[in-house]
């Protein structure tokens, strides 16, 4: 040991209590002469305890050389920065020992910040490999104890190898040196300014003194050693201080610790602002209670009521006026004297107005008189909406009802199909049409209860619920309400709002409906409800069985031509700031755009591209073109690009063990090829493509049937134990599953079992028995669309599905040809190719 370290070890126990006394708060960091940085509270001595030289200096005469090998001391929360003198807090076993080992040898230590904070004794691995060594140039005991350590920051060190063999924790290091990178001095300078101007605002906004600090980071020169005395006096998280402190670029250091400066000054901003804001709305309620207090003295004086008298009664009138039923009328004289006794600047007393305004606002008895012209209701269904036949007529015979019988109670029609084919514009047709209000309430993904049947009037912020509002917005107590995305509802522990609706939907019980809120009976019954879905399998069977379901299926390509003539084309054309003469659209254009870029059963997208045709023109013409423009359909490749469906995708011919299914999607109907695969083995069934459940068993039932009639099949009785069967239906990450894909799935079997392809223009759908039988499924109207939509000729499905082409366009039915079967005997036939042409 050196007498310098023996001079600072025997140090009298009367001088470290003085220097306990003058450390007990971290002080804001002067300059030294020489450059380093100490606390301003701090003596000035050297090692042998004289005053005027400082204890550490840049000089490597003034201490040892760092050695290769240091005793590692922990940090839990801090880092510690070049030059700095820090004090340090230490109550662990572990590190007291590390402590005196430093103390007993040259007295450095290598400083490593934890991860962990709370790790009380860290592994290696739990440590940062980049650290600060720095020299111990105090230590006290303290009567708790603890260790109180005095340390200067000296270089930085990077950690090759960590030795936790020994009592305490030691590190072969390497000192790191500054690599300083390109900058201009112009730069330099203005980045050395803008931290010291990011640091004055700081300490100005948090009202600290800032002449002495200032005038320490204006004596600084060095952009790292800048960057290191601000960093250290920062409000940084152990992982953001250990970035700065890995930096070995001090300008690339400085950058760092402006984007932090900038950071804590919007922090520190919008912390005044809020403070501010509070101060100024205290004394602003403050001068309010004062003037109104005065206010009420002077209309005692003279006899006259007061503000507050005044606001209870424009209240009494308006709720004299809302002709409120006799229990919603005790209601409200109940808390009207409820609130004639509150300060009107209670939060109660707000509560109890809000209340007694909802009152005063909802229509008891206001009832708009419906316009039950049929034929007038029908010319508006027509105006808005092409098509839809069907679901027109139940329309018209659900007012026609309503005006023969203006007391019955009809159901809750609910409107269920893909997306985009005007479900929620139905209903603001048939609102149209009666002469009434229209309300939409949005319920997907809703999964409170209360949003239903409002909050309780203790809760803060309590609202009614959205049915309520709708009725208020409204104005009248028969308005036309659409329940939109009714299969969407969630249900969690706040409740479930599918089962509050019950009551809302439910005509022998929404004449007493209870919203928590009101907490008294509202009569819904002349409400018209009306839900859309875009499939049924989500909604509850109980809030299912108030429903009359309306299916409306997506758009055949004739329709939807007709629709973007007649409705979307106009409405695009107006919304991209063009007039009607300016575009000239050939049918042939729209038809392109059909086809090739839209395949869906709705029209969003297609008036999606329709706009952004639209768009294009409109900036065309803003350059200065000359209009009209004639968009043909080599003009929509142009503007569009690429058709992202082709109607060469069909293959003409298919090969063995492929076959066309059709399927039902929540956007219409998709076609789906399945695919079948024999190889040598031992009669292994393998399934992929995400399948469902319902489909892997209709795979097994096929090849059941399979090899039950595989005499009549022309197969090999003995390929179950020959042959190993892989079944596919592409396009794996989408989940399948339905009970229609039997038929597909026996056709594509037989066809890989005998070699004969399966016709490549016919698709078909229909689930199967084990004896055979073609069961019948849904959604057949969709399928045909997509079957239509992709160009084929022929579909197959099962005989009692006949009824289901009613529902089909004559002219829709004349571009495919349709076939019914009973039986697999009666399926094959008609799917596969002719067996002469057998290769």
């Amino acid at each position: 040991m050196s007498d310098t370290q023996k001079t600072l070890s025997a140090q009298p126990e009367e001088e470290k209590k003085d220097l306990s006394e003058q450390e007990a708060e971290r002080s804001a960091p002067v300059e030294t002469r020489n450059g380093d940085v100490k606390d301003s509270g701090e003596e000035r001595r050297n090692d042998e305890g004289t005053s005027g030289e400082e204890p550490v200096g840049d000089g490597e005469d003034m201490a040892p050389a760092i050695p290769s090998v240091l005793p590692v001391l922990p940090l839990r929360d801090s880092v510690v920065f070049n030059s700095m003198i820090v004090p340090l807090f230490e109550s662990r076993e572990k590190a007291m020992e590390t402590v005196e080992f430093a103390l007993n040898g040259n007295r450095y230590l290598l400083l490593c910040a934890q991860r962990d904070g709370a790790e009380e004794d860290p592994a290696p691995e739990e440590l940062y490999d980049v650290g600060s060594v720095v020299m111990i140039l105090r230590m006290i005991k303290m009567g708790d104890g603890q260790v109180k350590l005095l340390v200067q920051g000296l270089a930085r060190a990077h950690v090759e190898e960590f030795d936790s063999n020994g009592p305490i924790l030691l590190a072969r290091v390497t000192v790191l040196e500054e690599e300083r990178g390109e900058v201009s001095d112009v730069e330099l300078e203005a980045m050395m300014h803008a931290a010291r101007e990011q640091s004055d605002k700081i300490l100005h906004l948090r009202g600290l003194p800032s002449g002495e600090i200032m005038s320490v980071l204006n004596s600084v020169n060095d952009p790292g050693r800048l960057a290191d005395i601000i960093a250290a006096n920062m409000r940084l998280r152990v992982d953001e201080a250990q970035a700065l402190l890995q930096c070995l670029d001090p300008v690339e250091r400085l950058r760092r610790v402006n984007e932090h400066l900038i950071r804590e000054v919007e922090v520190a901003t919008m912390q005044a602002r809020i403070q501010n804001m509070a101060r100024e709305g205290m004394d602003k309620a403050q001068k309010d209670y004062f003037l109104r207090e005065q206010l009420k003295a002077i209309h005692k004086e003279l006899g006259d009521g007061s503000d507050g008298d005044d606001e209870n009664e424009n209240l009494r009138k308006a709720l004299e006026k809302a002709s409120l039923p006799p229990e919603a009328r005790r209601e409200a004289d109940k808390q009207l004297r409820r609130l004639a006794s509150m300060h009107s600047d209670s939060a109660e007393a707000n509560v109890v107005r809000t209340y007694l305004d909802l009152l005063a606002e909802l229509p008891w008895k206001k009832l708009s008189r419906d316009r039950l012209d049929i034929v007038k209701a029908a010319e508006i269904l027509d105006e808005d909406h092409y098509g839809l036949e069907k679901v027109k007529d139940r329309i018209l015979e659900f007012l026609s009802v309503r005006k023969l019988n203006p007391d019955s109670k009809g159901p809750v029609l609910c409107f269920v199909g893909p997306p985009g084919v005007g479900k929620t514009s139905l209903g603001r047709s048939i609102a149209r049409a009666l002469g009434r209000k229209f309300q939409r309430i949005s319920l997907g993904g809703m999964r409170d209860e209360a949003e239903i049947r409002g909050h309780r009037r203790t809760y803060i912020g309590a609202m009614p619920g959205r049915i309520i509002q709708a009725v208020r917005q409204a104005g009248t107590r028969n308005p036309v309400i659409v329940l939109d995305e009714i299969d969407k509802l969630g249900n969690d522990f706040r409740g479930d709002p599918a089962s509050a609706l019950l009551e809302a939907l439910d005509p022998e019980q929404n004449s007493h409906f209870s919203d928590h809120y009101l907490n008294l009976e509202f009569d819904l019954s002349k409400v018209l409800f009306l839900c859309t879905a875009n499939q049924l399998d989500t909604i509850p069977a109980a809030l299912l069985d108030r429903l009359e379901i309306i299916h409306l299926s997506g758009y055949t390509g004739q329709e939807k031509l007709a629709i973007a003539r007649k409705y979307l084309l106009k409405r695009q054309i107006a919304e991209n700031g063009l007039k009607e003469d300016d575009i000239v659209f050939r049918d042939s254009a729209i038809a392109r755009v059909i086809r090739g870029y839209t395949r869906e059963a709705g029209l969003r997208g297609l008036e999606r591209q329709l706009g952004s045709i639209c768009r294009k023109l409109a900036r065309r013409k803003a350059e200065g073109e000359k209009t009209p423009f004639v968009v043909t359909p080599a003009v929509v490749g142009r503007l569009l690009g690429a058709p992202r469906f082709l109607d060469e995708e069909k293959e003409a011919e298919l090969l063995p063990g492929v076959a066309l299914g059709l399927a039902w999607t929540q956007a219409g109907g998709e076609v789906l090829h399945v695919e079948v695969s024999t190889m040598q083995g031992k009669g292994g069934l393998l399934l992929t493509g995400q399948l469902g459940d319902v489909m892997k068993e209709s795979a097994q039932a096929a090849v059941t049937y399979a090899r039950s009639h595989a005499a009549e099949l022309g197969i090999d009785p003995e390929f179950s134990q020959k042959l190993d069967i892989h079944i596919h239906v592409p396009a794996g990450a989408t989940p399948k599953d339905g009970p229609s894909a039997g038929v597909t799935l026996v056709s594509a079997l037989v066809s890989a079992l005998t070699g004969i392809p399966v016709r490549g223009d016919t698709c078909m759908t229909g689930e199967i028995t084990l004896r055979g039988r073609v069961l019948p499924v849904g959604g057949i109207k969709e399928k045909i669309l997509g079957a239509v939509a992709r160009g084929l000729k022929r579909a197959v499905i099962p005989a009692q599905n006949v009824k289901d082409l009613e529902e089909i366009p004559a002219d829709l039915r004349r571009r495919i040809e349709i076939h019914t079967v009973h039986t697999i005997g009666e399926l094959l036939p008609l799917v596969l190719e002719d067996r002469n042409k057998k290769a």
